[in-house]
């Protein structure tokens, strides 16, 4: 997908109006400035940028179309990908969880900066974030999935739908996983990768055990 080909699929498949352009243009432009100080994103990709990352994140939204009202928490949000992306173009409240001081200090910063007053970020480790009952969860390039599930099922109920860009090693990972966690599990291809896939998952919870949260 070229940069064109990007920025074409947005607007097709969004309802995308000057306002929420020119945060999204604001926000790239955020992004690449910031790249000086921290490696917020591959130096690589930086070229690519609205297909690499912005498309990448958008095309999340349409895999949660049908997820129910509530927050959704983005873990290890780094540059706000895609905890941003779907602040911008949607009103669903959004929740990032961060650790690193820079990078909370950047996403917080964009939020004021973008007028994002349904965003907000968690400074902290997931483990320590305070129970929910999160609508979608997300993770990109935030830790393999057994690690993941255990780290962030007390943000989660059975109607949580976990979005997760997997890359390439997505099927592997969701075979690893199975052992020890259940749930109804499938996996979407990515529009900005032939090769690379993204998990979708409901209902998570360890093998053997009933969750009582609802």
């Amino acid at each position: 997908m070229t940069e064109d080909e990007a920025r074409a699929w947005l607007k097709a498949q969004f309802d995308v109006p000057r306002e929420t352009w020119d945060r999204l243009k604001r926000y790239v432009a955020i992004l690449l400035s910031a790249m000086d100080e921290q490696n917020l994103i591959a130096e690589s990709t930086r070229p690519h940028i609205w297909a690499r990352h912005i498309v990448d994140s958008a095309q999340l939204l349409l895999l949660a179309r049908d997820a129910g009202d509530g927050e959704w928490v983005d873990l290890g949000s780094g540059a706000g990908l895609p905890g941003i992306v779907v602040a911008c173009l949607s009103e669903r409240p959004v929740v990032m969880i961060e650790t690193r001081r820079k990078r909370i200090d950047f996403l917080n910063d964009v939020i004021a900066q973008l007028g994002l007053r349904h965003a907000r970020v968690f400074g902290g480790r997931v483990e320590s974030a305070a129970p929910m009952h999160a609508a979608v969860i997300s993770a990109r390039a935030y830790a393999p999935l057994p690690k993941l599930f255990a780290s962030a099922l007390h943000l989660s109920d059975k109607n949580s739908l976990w979005v997760l860009p997997k890359g390439r090693n997505a099927q592997n990972e969701l075979e690893a996983a199975r052992p020890a966690w259940q749930g109804m599990f499938h996996v979407e291809p990515s529009v900005t990768d032939a090769e690379s896939a993204i998990i979708v998952a409901q209902a998570v919870m360890p093998t053997g055990k009933k969750k009582g949260r609802s």
